[in-house]
C-alpha cells in the first residue's frame, strides 16, 4: 500500500524567533504536517515586502528534533521565505506557510505595512496556500489561546479548499484580543478602508542628539460598514480576508484611456 507524503508546512512571523506568539504557531503547524521554519534573529515589525541586498545575511540553526527545524536569519521576513524555498527547501514541495502568530493586528491598511503578510503574501508567490494569522494584542505575554484554536480552524479549511481547486491562496486571518468563550465566530470579510495618520515626538537620546520616534491614530473611513475585517473584529468576530496582489485599479483603466495620449 502507498504511503501518503507527510505534509510540508513552512512557518515564519516578524516578531523574531523568540516570541511567544511563534512558539505558539509551531505547535499548531505541528498538527498538520513536518515543519520548517525560519524567522529573523530581531524583530522586523513593519518592513512589509523589504528584502536585503548588497550585504550578507546569516541563518543559524537554533533547534532541531523530529518533525522540526528552527531557523533564525538576520534578515526581514520576506527573506526569511526566500532562503527558505530558494535554498533550503529547494527541491521539495510545501504544502502550506503560515506566519504569525503576530502581536498585534494586522487588519485594514496595515495589510501594506505588516512584516507578518509581507512574509505570508511572499509564501504565495511560491504556488502554495499561505496563512497570515495576528492577534490584536501588541503585549510580548499576550493571549494566543484563542488565536491557536480558531487557527487550526482556518489553516485545515485552506488545505482543505487548495485539495480542491489547486489555486493558490492567501489569507488575512485576525483574531480579536477577547476569550476564546467570548468569540462569536468567523466572518469572510473585505479590508476595510482608512489610513494612519501618523505623528513624530521628538525626543532627546542618550549622546545628545535629537531624534523623532513614530507615533500616530488609524482613521477609519467606514467604522459602520458590516463587511469589513474592522468591523468583525470591533463586534467579536474572527476576520477573514482573502488577499489578491493584483493592485490594478481596473475602475480607473477607461477613464484613463480616454484622456491619456495613447499614439
Amino acid at each position: 500500500m502507498k504511503m501518503e507524503r507527510e505534509r510540508l508546512i513552512f512557518v515564519t512571523n516578524d516578531d523574531g524567533y523568540k516570541a511567544k506568539g511563534f512558539k505558539a504557531l509551531l505547535d499548531l503547524a505541528r498538527e498538520f504536517g513536518r515543519v520548517v521554519a525560519v524567522a529573523p534573529a530581531t524583530p522586523q515589525s513593519g518592513r512589509s515586502q523589504a528584502v536585503t541586498m548588497n550585504e550578507p545575511l546569516f541563518l543559524e540553526l537554533q533547534h532541531e528534533e523530529e518533525g522540526l527545524k528552527l531557523y533564525s536569519f538576520s534578515g526581514t521576513p520576506v527573506d526569511c521565505v526566500k532562503i527558505a524555498f530558494d535554498h533550503l527547501l529547494l527541491g521539495e514541495k510545501v504544502d502550506l506557510v503560515i506566519s504569525g502568530i503576530n502581536h498585534d493586528s494586522n487588519a485594514a491598511i496595515n495589510v501594506l505595512y505588516s512584516g507578518t503578510m509581507g512574509a505570508a503574501i511572499e509564501g504565495s508567490f511560491y504556488g502554495c496556500p499561505s496563512v497570515g494569522l495576528s492577534v490584536t494584542d501588541h503585549d510580548l505575554d499576550a493571549d494566543f489561546e484563542a488565536a491557536t484554536y480558531y487557527g487550526r480552524e482556518i489553516v485545515g479549511a485552506a488545505l482543505e479548499m487548495y485539495a480542491r481547486s489547486g489555486e493558490p491562496l492567501c489569507l488575512n486571518v485576525n483574531v480579536p484580543n477577547i476569550p476564546l468563550d467570548k468569540i462569536k465566530g468567523v466572518r469572510v470579510c473585505r479590508q476595510c478602508r482608512g489610513i494612519w495618520r501618523e505623528k513624530y515626538r521628538r525626543e532627546q537620546v542618550e549622546d545628545g542628539r535629537y531624534g523623532f520616534c513614530l507615533a500616530g491614530s488609524f482613521n477609519n473611513y467606514e467604522p459602520d460598514v458590516d463587511d469589513t475585517d474592522e468591523w468583525a473584529l470591533a463586534n467579536d468576530y474572527v476576520a477573514v480576508v482573502p488577499v489578491q496582489i493584483d493592485m490594478t485599479s481596473y475602475g480607473q483603466m477607461s477613464m484613463l484611456r480616454e484622456h491619456m495620449p495613447l499614439r
